[in-house]
């Protein structure tokens, strides 16, 4: 029996009055997998969030999240959750701070206690635990969150912008736990516009533009459509195969030649006519558009179908 998915969401819609911040967002997140919502500012991806999570009251939704109804309170017990610009009392230390989250999730004191000395190690601030929030840069700060985020030992795990504001190094070591949490076994959703750190974990993802799910799917069938190879030679190409190339319909551009193709026997033809020609092949190599690519062209795409450019 196929394993239902971690959430499955029908119907989703919040207004805000005569705004819709959420217009009927359907999707989907298997078990097990690393999930990315993307979309621009202000698209509505904190928003279904913190709907899945009754942190805000849904207009209208259907749907489940770990196979109960979304908004089961009890369901909440299995849920990890790290805002976007989490904030916690600069009085507090590390260790605090997971030890009161373990405390609002109803975890014993022993155990709390435990849980959180594994976990400032888990993400590298065994070194900090005892110090105070108020002396932590941003990414101190958002590692301590993934922490508070794991103390109740959750099924999914959900993460607003897990990486901004952090610098390149923090942003590794983040999304090396994230890779870990998934390895666990755990599903773990992340909202974010850093479309370059997405595209390294995600397994799947969905793009959101106002308030609707345009484009959703694995990211390897999602830029399918757009496989091509490269070809370089040694040197620019000769003008007369350069302009037998172009004739073709391929794209050439001093020593580049880019031929559009599902796979790599499509490309032979190309090279045989570039060896015939006496041309010197120094590279062949497939090319894929990026996710960043693929999230640009949708919502632009999206804002045009929508009367605006």
């Amino acid at each position: 029996m196929r394993e239902r998915p971690a959430v499955e969401i029908e119907f989703l819609k919040k207004r805000y009055g005569k705004f819709v911040a959420l217009d009927g967002v359907a999707l989907s997140v298997p078990r097990g997998t690393v999930f990315g919502l993307l979309g621009p500012n202000g698209a509505g991806k904190s928003t279904l969030v913190k709907s899945l999570l009754t942190i805000i009251r849904p207009t209208e939704c259907r749907g489940s999240l770990l196979d109960k109804s979304i908004g089961d309170r009890k369901t909440l017990a299995r849920v990890g959750y790290l805002p976007e610009h989490a904030r916690f009392p600069d009085y507090l230390t590390g260790r605090e701070v997971i030890r009161y989250s373990a405390g609002l999730a109803g975890v014993p004191g022993r155990i709390a206690k435990e849980r959180a000395e594994a976990l400032v190690g888990t993400v590298g601030m065994g070194d900090w635990g005892d110090k105070k929030v108020g002396t932590y840069s941003k990414g101190m700060k958002q590692r301590i969150g993934l922490a508070q985020a794991l103390v109740n030992e959750p099924e999914i795990v959900f993460l607003d912008e897990p990486t901004d504001g952090v610098d390149p190094e923090g942003r590794i070591e983040i999304r090396k736990l994230i890779e870990a949490m998934r390895e666990q076994g755990r599903t773990v959703f992340v909202n974010s516009h850093l479309l370059g750190e997405v595209e390294q974990v995600a397994d799947e993802v969905a793009i959101l533009s106002r308030g609707k799910v345009i484009r959703s799917g694995k990211v390897r069938d999602l830029t399918a459509g757009s496989r091509m190879f490269e070809i370089r030679s040694l040197g620019p190409v000769p003008p007369e195969i350069r302009g037998k190339l172009e004739t073709a319909g391929l794209e050439v551009a001093g020593d580049r030649i880019t031929v559009p193709a599902a796979d790599a026997g499509e490309v032979q033809g190309v090279i045989d006519a570039l060896r015939a020609a006496g041309v010197v092949i120094r590279e062949l190599k497939e090319v894929r558009q990026s996710l960043e690519e693929l999230f640009l062209s949708a919502v632009s795409s999206a804002r045009q179908e929508g009367g605006k450019p």
